[in-house]
C-alpha cells in the first residue's frame, strides 16, 4: 500500500467534493429547437417555392424516475436552462471522477 499516494488521491477527492458543493441549478436532458409547419394551407410555411416554418421553438426533453418529459422553453428561458443543464453534466462528470479516484484508492489499499 502507497500511503502517500492514497493521500494524493484523498485530496482530490476532497477538491471533487469542493467543486460539488458549488454547483448550482441543475437540470437533466437536451435542448433542441424546432420548427413547425401548421395546418394552415395558404401559410408562408406552406409555400412550394420557399416555405417558412414556425419558430425557432425551444423544447426540454428528459427521462426522470423513469419517466419520459418534454417541455417548451421560452427564449428568454433558453440561457438560463443551457447553463443548468452544463451543471447536470458538471456534476455527472464530477461524480464519475470521484468513483474513479476511489476504485483506485481500493486496488491501492488491496495492494494491486
Amino acid at each position: 500500500m502507497n500511503k502517500k499516494e492514497i493521500e494524493k488521491l484523498q485530496k482530490q477527492i476532497q477538491q471533487v467534493k469542493k467543486h460539488l458543493a458549488e454547483i448550482e441549478d441543475l437540470r437533466p436532458g437536451s435542448l433542441s429547437t424546432q420548427y413547425n409547419v401548421c395546418g394552415n394551407p395558404t401559410c408562408r410555411c406552406k409555400r412550394t417555392d420557399n416555405p417558412l416554418k414556425h419558430g425557432p421553438y425551444y423544447q426540454l426533453s428528459y427521462t426522470r424516475k423513469g419517466r419520459h418529459t418534454t417541455e417548451f422553453v421560452k427564449a428568454e428561458d433558453v440561457q438560463e436552462v443551457q447553463l443548468q443543464l452544463q451543471n447536470y453534466q458538471l456534476l455527472k462528470n464530477l461524480i464519475d471522477e470521484w468513483v474513479d479516484l476511489s476504485l483506485t484508492i481500493a486496488r491501492l489499499r488491496r495492494g494491486k
